[in-house]
C-alpha cells in the first residue's frame, strides 16, 4: 500500500471534472457537503450514504484504563467516538481481485 491521501482539494478537482461547475463551484459544494455531514454527526445523527457506509456517533461510558508505563490504574471519561460502518458494496469494490488473481 502506498499510503495516498485524498485531499478536499483532489475531491473538488474530480468534482470538476465529472460534473462540469466551476472550480470554485466544485470547491463550495464538497464543502457543504462535509460541513452538512458534520452538522449531523454533531447532533448524533446516523449519516448513511447508499452504496458507501454509514457514520454514527456512539457513546463510550466511563472505564478503568492502565497507565502501560506504571502500570497506574487511571479512569477514563465518558465521550462519543465516530464509527464507520462501510456498505458490503464498498466492501466488495475494496476487495474485488484479491481472489488469488493478483497480476
Amino acid at each position: 500500500m502506498t499510503g495516498k491521501t485524498v485531499t478536499r482539494a483532489q475531491l473538488s478537482e474530480a468534482v470538476y471534472q465529472e460534473v462540469g461547475l466551476s472550480r470554485n463551484e466544485s470547491a463550495e459544494l464538497v464543502e457543504l457537503v462535509l460541513e452538512e455531514i458534520a452538522q449531523s454527526l454533531s447532533r448524533d445523527e446516523v449519516v448513511k450514504i447508499s452504496s458507501f457506509g454509514s457514520f454514527l456517533v456512539r457513546q463510550k461510558g466511563e472505564r478503568i484504563g492502565r497507565n502501560p508505563k506504571t502500570g497506574e490504574e487511571v479512569p477514563i471519561l465518558p465521550r462519543k467516538v465516530l464509527v464507520f460502518r462501510p456498505s458490503h458494496v464498498l466492501k466488495n469494490r475494496i476487495n474485488e481481485g484479491l481472489g488469488g488473481d493478483a497480476g
